[in-house]
């Protein structure tokens, strides 16, 4: 089976002009290029999509630059997490980055480790958050419905008198906590 490489190119707007990438891919002998004029902003890139989906282990993504494929260090950080675990390799023309060099696997695992920590810090502020809600008497989640509202929705809904809309209307109990009920 064989390895290809893959090509990125992106620009942000319908002005801008894909040459300069698609010149120094083509260089570099790609074998498709994919492209796309969008800000990078956008989480669905409807051609990274494509190109993500159709690689496999042993295959090669090349960039112009890190900025043509992460939205933002934590966007590039996560795409080089996938392209990683799924054993496809990264090269960067701009910055001389190879993931299949020593140099190219060192910059991987410092990127993962901040990511990996970045995860570590939010996960240590929401544990800590929720301490100290906790500590002031507030519970996270979603309201507990009131037990008597729900003994009567259920007896109304047991009547077959009444529609769940008109239930739900009488006791502000919601069809999901209803149904879950019965």
């Amino acid at each position: 089976m064989k390895n290809y490489i893959f090509g990125y190119a992106r620009v942000s707007t319908e002005a801008q002009n894909l040459d300069r990438q698609l010149d120094a891919l083509k260089k570099h002998g790609v074998d498709h290029i994919y492209n796309e004029k969008m800000t990078g902003t956008k989480k669905d890139r409807p051609e990274l999509a494509k190109m993500l989906d159709r690689m496999t282990e042993g295959d090669t993504v090349v960039i112009e630059s890190l900025s043509r494929l992460g939205r933002s260090t934590k966007d590039l950080i996560e795409l080089t997490e996938l392209f990683h675990s799924n054993g496809v390799h990264l090269i960067s023309l701009k910055e001389s980055i190879d993931t299949q060099t020593s140099t190219g696997k060192l910059l991987f695992t410092l990127m993962s480790a901040i990511a990996q920590f970045e995860r570590d810090c939010i996960s240590d502020r929401t544990r800590e958050g929720l301490r100290s809600a906790r500590a002031r008497g507030r519970f996270g989640g979603r309201p507990k419905a009131n037990a008597d509202s729900v003994k009567k929705a259920v007896k109304l809904y047991n009547t077959q008198q009444y529609s769940i809309r008109e239930i739900e209307e009488m006791t502000g109990i919601k069809k999901a906590t209803l149904y879950r009920n019965l």
